[in-house]
């Protein structure tokens, strides 16, 4: 039957769920907030009890998929015992309806490094090609955010510098809610795009390149030191699209890291002090996520391996002509309906991406 064979080995899911563990991690949390001074650091406490209900609805989901997979093991047995052709069509669409459910619950239990349930600080940042590029910023940016908003997560634009005659030169987003991070650092890399320009009289065929860059909003990591002599501060403006984007005194922060020529700016805010506090939270996340890199290229060269998909690098080629097609270099996953993945339908290339970083293969 369908997906029977793939279905068997629900009960471990490849070992990614331990549900002892998850359930000690619970109690874990319980102890936490019964401490008598748990709501003295509000936004800690905050962030506590965000990751308990989420580790315990991967609980429930857990057990609702537990019950559901029994019932159509009993399913499965009666249809072959009574040899029912209706009841086995019954059971064959209760198999492929249980597969897809675990299948999504899957992707979730992927996001297990350390950092994945954080929230993610994204940047784009257009190439070389004025208005062209630019435009395919602002394109990229209504992308992220309608599949931030489907996601269910929450966005704040931090910095948005726009272009000259369209679209940006440039912005920072924040994407919260649990494993933003997680889901977006599949989209680290350049984005390419291949239309007929609407900005050339001739109608040329014109290809684009826009950047984006994300990291994990880190707020406090010890392992970080950022030394205040290091950092040259500037204020300014703000600038933008228009409403929030706009303040009338320069409350605009801009903070450059000297030794490493890291750049920051956060302008979502009325007030100094407050974009000055969440520039050094970007600031602090770039500078962990550098480290970490490092740590990894010294990793590859000790070991003589050659990493695949270098930083800055392109992942994605969006076609819109001769032809449409949207396809990922890294999984090569490929859709020709480039309108939806516009309109942010992005999952197939994050479950693409996350899956083969972690090389687990699935038996459909």
């Amino acid at each position: 039957m369908i997906c029977v064979k793939w279905l068997k080995n629900y009960p471990t899911l490849g070992g990614l769920f331990d549900l002892d563990l998850k359930n000690e991690m619970i109690e874990n949390f319980e102890v936490k907030m019964s401490a008598p001074d748990f709501w003295d650091d509000n936004e800690s406490a905050q962030a506590v009890i965000a990751e308990m209900n989420a580790v315990k609805g991967s609980v429930d989901q857990y057990n609702k998929l537990q019950q559901e997979y029994d019932d159509i093991s009993l399913m499965v047995e009666l249809a072959d015992e009574e040899n029912d052709e209706d009841l086995a069509k019954e059971v064959t669409s209760g198999v492929q309806a249980l597969v897809k459910k675990l299948e999504e619950f899957e992707l979730q239990l992927l996001l297990n490094e350390p950092y994945d349930k954080l929230n993610a600080i994204l940047e784009l940042h257009p190439g070389a090609g004025g208005t062209e590029s630019q435009d395919w910023g602002s394109m990229l940016l209504r992308m992220y955010t309608r599949w931030a908003e489907k996601s269910g997560f929450k966005v704040e634009v931090m910095d948005y510098l726009p272009g000259d005659e369209a679209g940006i030169k440039s912005v920072t987003l924040l994407i919260k809610g649990y494993n933003a991070y997680g889901y977006l650092k599949a989209e680290k890399g350049v984005h390419r795009l291949v239309r007929i320009s609407p900005f050339d009289s001739s109608g040329r065929r014109h290809t684009s390149f826009v950047s984006c860059d994300v990291v994990p909003e880190i707020t406090n990591d010890t392992e970080i030191e950022i030394r205040t002599e290091d950092l040259k501060v500037d204020t300014y403006r703000a600038s933008g699209a228009g409403g929030q984007h706009i303040n009338t005194t320069d409350s605009a922060v801009r903070i450059t890291h000297l030794p490493s020529g890291v750049v920051v700016s956060c302008q979502t805010e009325r007030s100094q002090i407050k974009n000055r506090e969440r520039a050094m939270t970007m600031l602090r996340s770039k500078l962990y996520e550098r480290k970490i890199e490092e740590e990894r290229k010294q990793l590859d060269e000790i070991r003589g391996e050659q990493s695949e998909i270098a930083w800055g690098s392109q992942i994605r080629s969006y076609v819109f002509h001769p032809y449409s097609m949207v396809k990922d270099h890294r999984t090569q996953v490929e859709t020709g309906n480039i309108g939806a993945v516009m309109d942010g339908d992005l999952d197939p290339f994050i479950d693409g991406y996350l899956r083969s970083q972690l090389k687990i293969e699935v038996d459909q």
